[in-house]
């Protein structure tokens, strides 16, 4: 667990609830994938108000090294502070683990709308299966290749539909 982040201000701890502090920080958005909220990706683990109106946000990182974490963090600060938090703090949590079934079904639904292939499930304690062809989100076909390993961020791969000709993401499966 690492602890990072913390404001403090002067104000009233009044309305401070603790659901008003969950919607404040499940509407930042991922700033690699913004048509997704932290709660679609569902790396917002979870948020705690103190009597004193002090808030813990805890947070896992999509992968180790994840390079939108810190953005994610002062956003996270910004938004709960914008709703009338006086002292916000947010831990990265490592365990458990985050994977791609902590993706909700609406943004499983957003990434397909924007054009992201979203993964299929994946099963504890077994192997992540090889994607051989991904539907793609422009027309449906499965008749579709991997283009690059690597997409737009290194949790996206690169793929090109054999029927509309059109490129496109795919997030990966964790």
């Amino acid at each position: 667990m690492v602890s990072t982040g913390s404001t403090t201000g002067a104000g009233s701890t009044t309305g401070l609830t603790r659901e008003r502090a969950w919607e404040a920080a499940a509407a930042v958005l991922d700033p690699e994938v913004p048509v997704l909220t932290i709660e679609d990706l569902g790396v917002l683990r979870s948020v705690d108000v103190a009597e004193d109106g002090a808030v813990l946000v805890r947070i896992t990182p999509t992968y180790s090294g994840c390079p939108a974490m810190e953005t994610i963090r002062e956003d996270i600060v910004d938004s709960l502070t914008l709703a009338g938090y006086q002292r916000v703090d947010v831990e990265f949590v490592l365990s458990p683990a985050w994977s791609t079934d902590d993706l909700t079904d609406d943004g499983r639904q957003k990434l397909a709308e924007a054009g992201i292939a979203p993964p299929g499930p994946v099963r504890p304690g077994e192997p992540v299966p090889l994607a051989l062809s991904v539907r793609c989100p422009q027309c449906g076909s499965f008749d579709t290749r991997e283009s690059s390993r690597f997409g737009s961020t290194a949790c996206k791969s690169l793929w090109v539909c054999r029927s509309c000709q059109e490129p496109f993401d795919h997030f990966k499966a964790l």
